[in-house]
């Protein structure tokens, strides 16, 4: 039975001793709710951040997913299944997959509990309603949810509309892909009431063969807004239905044939026309903030996120066995064997409640906070349909999974002296995982209970247009599901993340530049090694040392009225100091005989890049166009942590053109077209991939699949305000 009950303790929370110098100089901040505000980093904070207003979204907004709105920002490298940044996407912030990057909707979790990854196209053309996004780069400040060992990205839909509006959206590109979009709000009612509302449909063929998808979402918020109080309700909504293309291309298909999609031919002839992942996700936030006197807000949101979705796969010569089910025996024939379509389902509730209260009082500011959530899910595995030998219906597995979460957390910010602020952040965390079985494993039964303390404090210097900040942090983090399929005296360890960082940065009229160092040393990181566990299964192993440590320089110049450069580059150094990689052993006939062990000592880490670089041109030849040409370097990176030649990704080069021509009181209030022409050059390159490494006949092999990226491809939309 699902329990769906919101219970909640209050916790009070207390926030901020600059917010009224921050209100003058930092209208970001300002601006962003207090549900936001109490995570975010505001300015004086000790942290690599990089925020994005609204119409920094608006212009970098085509109908593609978040990670490729992020693209452009630093240590950001993003992917795409199908190619086009449309339907399933990744994202890794110094070579950190998106199961390490925290991410919010105003405040509140997003990542999935159990894999903890983000998946962006349950929530198709969302950031359509973002005002506002923050990246903080390591672990950064305080947050809900999942620990931040890469990042965390905090968005914010919130803010007041406080003028009427209407928007639509239209747009065609490459592959067959459409983007339509229709944005209304009331503006402010009577002085306290707002009401926005979006619809989108997308559609695309993709750049992989099949690798379509269709997606729809709705986006409704309410708000009630008094002198000292405000009440919000959010409701929003996405649908996807893409065609699986996570199988990856094999190497050698790369250069004759690179949009293959082996999903699907296990059926005879034609592939089966419904592998396709199909999955809804339903959001309920409610906000109350009041604020008391000068000093004190509060806040509190209570949440609830209805997942239910289901993949479908054709699965060919599947055994009997494997389904729990006995051989048959038809016409005097034993059967062991048979064709069938099988569906994975998920169906999730995850609800919980944030809280905060912020004080402001001289040179003070604090903020106290925390949060509970609750994960409620069952994964159930059913057959609908079988050569032989299964009834319409079967149900394979069955099992269901609790997770639950509670976060306490104080921030103190103190102005020490006119140009000198103190910073202090400490965090207790408790999570509890229990999971009753796995698809593959349905009597392992799992019970952990992690307790984390996270402490956080730094130093921030301002003056002259110069500031710089030094920092320390300590971050825990729990397994993911799949950790947990192991022996019970198997199981594996929480992993810990010391974060040093030191950064400069001075702004000018013309000009702004800036460097952050950081050292982020691992314990007990889990990474893949090839070892299997009790099922056959490869997972993830702790290994005692790793780290990654980097610069990052940005910068910006001004040289006229109509050209501006921007650009940022990372460099960095990532590495396992030691681990043993486990390889499956073949004999001449393909029978397995078990695994073979080889050390290796001071390696550097998967999909971590030693080098990636972003160069923006602007130009500006008329207040109604502008002109903008944006140029990406990923260096190498490896598909698994041996540093192997032959286990890579090739460093690319991309370069896209962007045209936005504005037109204000013509026809209509305003209308826009926004043109993007995506990889000029028609690179050929691939930002994400994996690596199956073998013995066969005593002599180690490896089976690599790649995803690759579309060549020269094109997006134009028209929006129109009325």
């Amino acid at each position: 039975m699902k329990r769906i009950a919101m219970i909640g303790s209050i916790i009070l929370s207390a926030s901020s001793s600059f917010a009224q110098n921050q209100a003058s100089t930092d209208s970001f901040y300002s601006l962003s709710p207090v549900e936001v505000r109490a995570i975010r980093a505001a300015t004086q904070a000790p942290f690599a951040k990089t925020n994005l207003s609204k119409k920094d979204i608006s212009r970098l907004n085509q109908g593609q997913d978040l990670p490729f709105i992020l693209n452009q920002t630093p240590s950001v490298v993003a992917n795409s299944d199908a190619g086009t940044g449309v339907g399933y996407t990744g994202l890794r912030i110094r070579g950190t997959d998106a199961t390490r990057i925290n991410i919010t909707l105003n405040g509140i979790p997003f990542n999935d509990a159990e894999s903890q990854g983000s998946f962006f196209v349950n929530l198709p053309d969302f950031t359509s309603s973002v005002q506002s996004i923050q990246v903080q780069r390591g672990v950064g400040t305080s947050s809900n949810g999942t620990g931040a060992f890469g990042a965390t990205v905090s968005l914010s839909t919130n803010e007041v509309n406080k003028e009427s509006y209407a928007e639509i959206t239209n747009g065609y590109g490459s592959f067959n892909t459409w983007r339509h979009t229709v944005k209304a709000g009331t503006g402010l009612l009577n002085d306290h009431f707002t009401l926005d509302a979006r619809l989108s449909q997308i559609s695309s063929d993709g750049y992989i063969d099949r690798a379509s998808s269709k997606l729809q979402a709705f986006y409704l918020s309410g708000a009630w807004l008094g002198d000292n109080s405000a009440l919000r309700l959010n409701i929003f909504s996405g649908k996807e239905k893409t065609y699986q293309a996570w199988n990856g291309v094999p190497e050698s298909d790369l250069k004759s044939n690179r949009t293959y999609n082996s999903s699907g031919t296990d059926r005879p002839g034609a592939p089966y026309d419904n592998e396709t992942d199909n999955y809804r996700q339903t959001h309920y936030q409610l906000f109350f903030d009041q604020k008391a006197g000068n000093r004190w807000h509060f806040n509190t949101g209570l949440f609830l996120t209805r997942g239910l979705g289901y993949y479908e796969n054709y699965k060919g010569e599947e055994a009997f066995a494997d389904y729990g089910l006995p051989d048959l025996t038809i016409n005097g024939l034993l059967v062991k064997e048979t064709d069938l379509v099988r569906q994975k389902w998920l169906d999730n509730y995850f609800y919980g409640q944030i809280l905060s209260a912020q004080y402001v009082y001289g040179k003070h500011q604090v903020t106290l906070g925390g949060g509970w959530t609750v994960y409620d899910g069952n994964h159930h595995g059913d057959v609908i349909w079988a050569k032989y030998g299964f009834d319409n219906g079967f149900r394979y597995y069955d099992v269901d999974a609790l997770k639950s979460d509670i976060n306490v957390y104080g921030k103190w910010q103190y102005q020490l002296s006119n140009h000198l602020y103190g910073f202090a952040d400490l965090q207790y965390r408790r999570v509890q995982h229990k999971m009753d079985g796995f698809a593959d494993n349905p009597s392992l039964h799992i019970d952990r209970r992690f307790n984390f303390l996270n402490p956080k404090a730094g130093l921030t210097y301002q003056q002259n247009g110069w500031q710089a900040f030094l920092s320390y942090a300590l971050a825990n983090k729990e397994p993911n599901r799949d950790d947990f399929e192991a022996s019970l005296s198997n199981q594996p360890r929480q992993e810990t993340l010391h974060d040093f960082e030191a950064g400069i940065e001075k702004k000018g009229n013309r000009y702004q530049a800036s460097a952050t160092l950081y050292y982020m040393r691992y314990k007990d990181q889990l990474v893949l090694t090839g070892m299997i566990n009790d099922v056959g299964a490869y997972t993830r192993i702790n290994v005692p040392k790793s780290y990654r440590a980097g610069i990052e320089l940005q910068g910006g110049y001004q040289f006229s009225k109509k050209l501006q450069a921007t650009g940022n580059i990372t460099f960095s150094r990532n590495k396992i100091k030691n681990f043993t990689e486990f390889l499956d052993m073949y004999d001449i006939n393909g029978d397995w005989i078990g695994q073979q062990t080889v050390a290796h000592e001071n390696t550097n880490i998967a999909f971590a890049p030693p080098v990636v670089a972003n160069l923006g041109l602007h130009l500006q030849p008329t207040a109604q166009l502008n002109i903008s040409l944006l140029g990406k370097y990923v260096g190498e990176q490896y598909l698994d942590n041996t540093q192997s030649a032959h286990r890579r990704l090739d460093a690319f080069y991309t370069q896209d053109l962007r045209v936005v021509l504005e037109m204000k009181n013509k026809l209509f209030k305003e209308w826009n077209i926004t043109g993007q022409l995506n990889n000029i050059f028609n690179t050929r390159y691939e930002p994400n991939g994996y690596t199956y490494s073998y013995v066969y006949d005593g002599v180690i092999a490896a089976d690599n699949y790649y995803f690759p990226m579309a060549g020269t491809n094109f997006m134009i939309s028209l929006t129109v305000k009325l």
